[in-house]
């Protein structure tokens, strides 16, 4: 199962933030779950940016997130170039590229997208809990 970037950031920091029925979900051995360079790239951006508050957009840096992952045992998934150049079978309907990415890798490693973005639930590629 690969996980969308939300859950590397609760695994990594947060996990008061998943609901039980999504710890249900995730109670599988570690090395199943695999969370894409796609999400860390995403985690980067987000810590990055900052809001006119001055206040960044995204809660962890990838240095924070990614040995807290690897210390869990989830594998990560490297974007490839096959990934990169690959055509999405059921494309989404908008047009995050982030999204789009998790959902090409997924369809070419044989995954399911852990998700819970109500813009991608319903696409035959994502599971939610």
């Amino acid at each position: 199962m690969l996980l969308d970037t939300h859950y590397a950031y609760a695994l990594a920091g947060a996990p008061a933030r998943l609901r039980p029925e999504e710890w249900q979900m995730l109670k599988v051995p570690a090395s199943t779950l695999r969370v894409s360079a796609v999400s860390l790239w995403e985690i980067r951006l987000k810590w990055k940016s900052l809001y006119r508050s001055g206040q960044r957009k995204g809660p962890m840096s990838p240095a924070q997130v990614l040995p807290v992952l690897q210390q869990l045992g989830v594998s990560l998934l490297p974007l490839t170039a096959d990934h990169a150049a690959a055509v999405l079978q059921t494309p989404i309907k908008h047009s995050d590229p982030f999204d789009e990415l998790l959902l090409v890798q997924a369809q070419a490693e044989g995954l399911s997208l852990f998700t819970r973005d109500l813009l991608l639930v319903k696409h035959p590629l994502a599971v939610s809990a």
